[in-house]
């Protein structure tokens, strides 16, 4: 295992260095920069204007510039940033926690709808559980997450059940006690978690429903129930292991999707994430922001990866991660 694990984490440094200069040259290629976008102000004298190129840094070569965000990088420093005139650290530190609030919600509800009902449903073939849970996965592997997302937006707006938008509330919120910040923030999690969970439960449920059907009809389950065990028992037991394994190999890349998915979900419902804040960036062609944020993404999708192998590991042990 440690060499598997150390096999793996020598691959990190190549990886991160080819995708931080594939979105440096991405970055580049775009029309324009950051100072750029400030010229559009006429208040703004072309003096100023090169200061604050040169300060930034925006007056090199591609190369230069690169370098030098690279030098950097590597001692643990990812600059400021220019729209906010603060550590990049500092800025994304204050917004990961909520997007890795968002994103555990919408993965513990993929996960712990998925698997029981895709687990009933192939052992119930054909019944109304099995067409209610067919139902939900065409449901939500069909149904385009922004217009859902939308579709709660108006569903919030129209019942007046939960917040249209935000994290808190934004007037009482000073004036709440631990217990009901916690709840307020619940309160406001529900919609964003459904509609980013839902399309990952979807693909998840369809695929635990394919493999138990297959499963249940395998030699080894056939001797289980020769044996006298009990359906349970045969289910969890036996079949279930088996199973569950094509699922735990997708899961690191659930974590990447669910990144890539909280955008358009967060951008909506306005939740003050990470991924929101690249978003900004990348409109304001914030650079610093930008690299950092594609960094602390590529590293989210290696540990996944990582995790999901370690978990098959150690789910079937006839699969050996040495």
């Amino acid at each position: 295992m440690g060499v598997f694990i150390a096999r793996r984490l020598l691959a990190v440094p190549p990886l991160l260095l080819a995708v931080s200069f594939i979105t440096f040259l991405l970055l580049d290629a775009a029309p324009g920069d950051y100072v750029t976008r400030l010229a559009e102000d006429p208040h703004i004298s072309a003096e100023t204007l090169a200061e604050l190129r040169h300060r930034y840094g925006l007056d090199g070569s591609l190369v230069e510039r690169y370098g030098r965000w690279l030098l950097n990088a590597v001692q643990g420093d990812f600059g400021y940033s220019f729209s906010k005139e603060i550590g990049v650290f500092t800025l994304i530190g204050e917004r990961l926690g909520n997007t890795l609030l968002l994103s555990g919600s919408a993965l513990l509800l993929a996960w712990g709808m998925a698997l029981p009902l895709g687990v009933v449903a192939g052992v119930r073939q054909g019944s109304v559980l099995d067409k209610v849970v067919s139902f939900i996965s065409f449901f939500g592997l069909s149904i385009p997450r922004v217009f859902f997302a939308l579709l709660m937006v108006m569903f919030a707006a129209t019942t007046k059940w939960f917040p249209v938008g935000g994290m808190r509330d934004l007037v009482e919120w000073d004036t709440f006690t631990p217990w009901q910040k916690v709840v307020d923030v619940a309160h406001h999690l529900v919609l964003p978690t459904i509609v980013l969970g839902t399309t990952q439960m979807a693909a998840y449920m369809r695929q635990m429903r394919a493999e138990m059907v297959e499963t249940l009809g395998k030699d080894f389950v056939r001797t289980a129930r020769a044996k006298g065990l009990s359906t349970r028992q045969v289910v969890w037991k036996h079949a279930f292991g088996n199973a569950v394994n094509p699922l735990i190999t997708l899961f690191g890349y659930s974590l990447a999707a669910l990144l890539t998915g909280s955008f358009l979900v967060e951008v909506v419902f306005a939740w003050p994430g990470l991924a929101r804040l690249t978003v900004d960036a990348v409109f304001s062609q914030d650079e610093p922001v930008v690299m950092a944020s594609v960094v602390m993404a590529t590293v989210m999708l290696v540990v996944g990866n990582l995790i999901a192998d370690i978990l098959l590991g150690a789910v079937d042990p006839r699969i050996g991660v040495g």
